[in-house]
């Protein structure tokens, strides 16, 4: 049955990387590309500023920071837990495939890049629910987007972005009821 949906991934993998063309690459190399996002952040934190004030601004900076580690770590474990290799460094695909990373990496499941924007979008997107109530959209769509670029470039499976995805959304979530509390603790209203 594994072997199955591994196959089924591999087959989906390729249909879905090889949508891509050389006229799209560099947009899809910018997206993937770690620090493209920062000015996002930046933004999102000014609004949690002027949403919360300076001191659950200090609290969030510290919570995203553990958040952002603790997805990084526990992603990192899965990979070398299951030392599934990428499908970059993969013999039988590297000739079916297009690959345009920079990098291949060694095993690939789940996806840090996955994780870590849903993590981010469903973290903000639910503190700032209240005051901008579509951001948590644009959020969304903007971690799906990070994540199918994993796919495009060649290091990724659809299913290490599915899992990153959803480890992504329930950490988030944690931090964010984390968040709460600490807000009601720490800074009451």
């Amino acid at each position: 049955m594994i072997e199955r949906l591994l196959e089924y991934d591999a087959t989906l993998f390729l249909f879905l990387n090889n949508l891509g063309s050389p006229t799209w690459d560099n947009l899809w190399l910018i997206i993937t590309h770690e620090a493209t996002f920062v000015p996002l952040y930046v933004i999102l934190l000014f609004f949690l500023y002027k949403k919360f004030g300076l001191k659950a601004l200090l609290i969030f900076v510290v919570l995203v920071a553990l958040m952002i580690t603790f997805t990084d770590q526990i992603t990192n474990v899965f990979k070398n837990g299951f030392a599934r290799p990428r499908p970059c460094g993969e013999a039988a695909l590297i000739d079916h495939m297009r690959f345009i990373a920079v990098r291949c990496g060694k095993y690939g499941f789940f996806s840090g890049h996955a994780s870590n924007s849903m993590a981010a979008a469903v973290f903000a997107g639910l503190m700032l629910k209240p005051y901008y109530k579509n951001l948590i959209f644009i959020l969304l769509f903007w971690s799906a987007m990070v994540a199918y670029s994993r796919i495009y470039v060649g290091v990724h499976y659809p299913l290490d972005i599915v899992c990153g995805l959803i480890f992504g959304a329930i950490t988030g979530f944690g931090f964010y009821k984390l968040a709460k509390y600490l807000l009601a603790k720490y800074i009451p209203t």
